[in-house]
């Protein structure tokens, strides 16, 4: 089905980018972002529903398509207040809480439901729909779901790729804010600087097969960086006085080790982080993270 499709496309872009358990990319929560993806569902929703005309619309209006152009347009910027409610909501708790990926999943699955009601509910009590209330609802929800997953998973797609271009176009200008002094750079497999971080705010680096992942503060957001390079090469490239190899998947910065802790499933390193990160020490280099730090 339609929705399905809709409802595939969306869930792909999490198993692709990331671990559900990152925080969502800081880009998604970023003002201007929401106003265009407000903005770009409701334009998607008017044209949808008077091309194939769900939500029972032939019971809408009979005053021709104009009339139903202006009387769905009505009804289009009703429902997507919940969007609007919701992403004003989602942006000022972004400002105080990081929002991982699976929190932010189920938080579009409510805005569908939230939506799909409002639609099912004016069906019964303004048009005096008479069909099952649970078959209405059932059928908004699917047509919901794809008024609000296709655009969701466009917009995705280009503040990612918009986010990209504009950091590269930094990099290759060099038009940093920054004092360059304070900064960690990045480079890919063949030597091509990719993203440079403030020291203060790289965390650790994660090990991905061929790949690795920078993580690191955004605006007090923990975000994360794909690089084609190994951790082996990074660690041998980046300063030694900043990383620390604590683990066959892990660099981790050492300035922002607040606690070392032996537990019953190991020895672990905790960020000066909020929420607290914890990343394991493998048996292999305990020794190495001891002498660091008893130097």
């Amino acid at each position: 089905m339609e929705y399905q499709a809709g409802l595939s496309i969306f869930v792909v872009q999490f198993t692709v980018m990331a671990d559900l358990n990152q925080p969502i990319p800081r880009y998604l929560v970023l003002k201007q972002n929401i106003v265009k993806l407000i903005l770009f569902t409701a334009l998607f929703a008017l044209v949808f529903i008077n091309i194939y005309a769900p939500f029972g619309v032939e019971y809408w209006f009979n005053a021709g398509k104009w009339g139903l152009l202006a009387y769905s347009s009505l009804i289009i910027l009703t429902g997507v207040l919940v969007v609007v409610v919701s992403r004003i909501i989602m942006y000022h708790y972004s400002k105080r809480h990081p929002i991982k990926l699976w929190s932010y999943l189920a938080w579009v699955a409510v805005e569908v439901f939230c939506m799909a009601l409002f639609y099912a509910l004016f069906e019964s009590l303004i048009l005096k729909d008479e069909r099952f209330f649970m078959d209405m609802l059932k059928l908004s929800i699917e047509n919901t779901a794809l008024v609000l997953l296709l655009p969701y998973s466009v917009l995705w797609l280009y503040f990612s790729w918009h986010d990209k271009k504009h950091k590269l176009e930094q990099l290759e200008s060099g038009n940093f804010s920054l004092d360059a002094g304070n900064l960690v750079s990045f480079k890919d497999e063949r030597g091509t600087l990719r993203l440079s971080v403030k020291q203060s705010d790289l965390l650790y680096i994660e090990s991905a097969d061929n790949y690795v992942k920078v993580y690191y503060n955004e605006h007090n957001i923990p975000t994360s960086y794909l690089l084609r390079n190994t951790l082996k090469k990074l660690e041998a490239e980046l300063p030694e006085d900043i990383f620390i190899r604590c683990h066959r998947s892990y660099l981790i910065n050492m300035k922002l080790i607040n606690t070392i802790k032996r537990e019953k499933e190991g020895v672990f390193l905790e960020l000066d982080t909020e929420p607290v990160i914890r990343i394991p020490v493998s048996k292999t280099y305990i020794d190495n993270v001891i002498r660091r730090f008893t130097n």
